[in-house]
């Protein structure tokens, strides 16, 4: 699907001024989309813009022995945490409680972007990201988003590609 072409162009002004921050500290021109509702999730999200569920990247902060990790992965999978517990070599991988996101990325879940942190965190992105030309990723809070290319979106966050989806049966 093509993205939308009745939503309105916006600027990184949309995005949270914390993110919007780090793109000019970058120098980095991306249009940035607000929608009147949230796009907290990634169905959410594919449904405002009119693209592929596979094209929205979750930022998704795990704790990894008592260590927060991003992993970016496609909205469509699931993060299998044994395979990213493989990946860092950690004894003990969980999903991060609300109160560690936003301490560690300064946003809270449903806006974090793939990178502008409060924090530097090691961070993996899902090798699956790359299957597309462009996604669209979190700009800060759930109701704005940017389109990049996948290979960018991981540079730009300091990335690791890996494989760390859920195999399907």
């Amino acid at each position: 699907m093509s993205t939308s072409d009745t939503t309105p162009a916006t600027t990184s002004s949309d995005a949270h001024p914390r993110f919007a921050e780090a793109l000019r500290e970058l120098g980095l021109q991306v249009e940035v989309r607000r929608f009147p509702d949230a796009t907290r999730t990634a169905v959410e999200a594919a449904a405002a813009i009119g693209c592929e569920l596979s094209q929205i990247v979750k930022s998704l902060i795990f704790e990894a022995d008592g260590a927060p990790v991003l992993v970016l992965m496609d909205g469509s999978s699931r993060v299998d945490v044994e395979r990213v517990r493989d990946e860092l070599g950690a004894e003990k991988v969980t999903r991060a409680r609300a109160d560690l996101v936003r301490e560690t990325t300064g946003y809270a879940i449903g806006g974090v972007p793939p990178f502008g942190h409060r924090t530097r965190t090691r961070v993996l992105a899902d090798r699956g990201l790359l299957a597309h030309e462009e996604v669209w990723a979190a700009a800060g809070h759930p109701h704005a988003v940017f389109r990049t290319a996948p290979g960018t979106l991981v540079e730009l966050a300091g990335g690791t590609l890996v494989d760390v989806r859920e195999r399907t049966a």
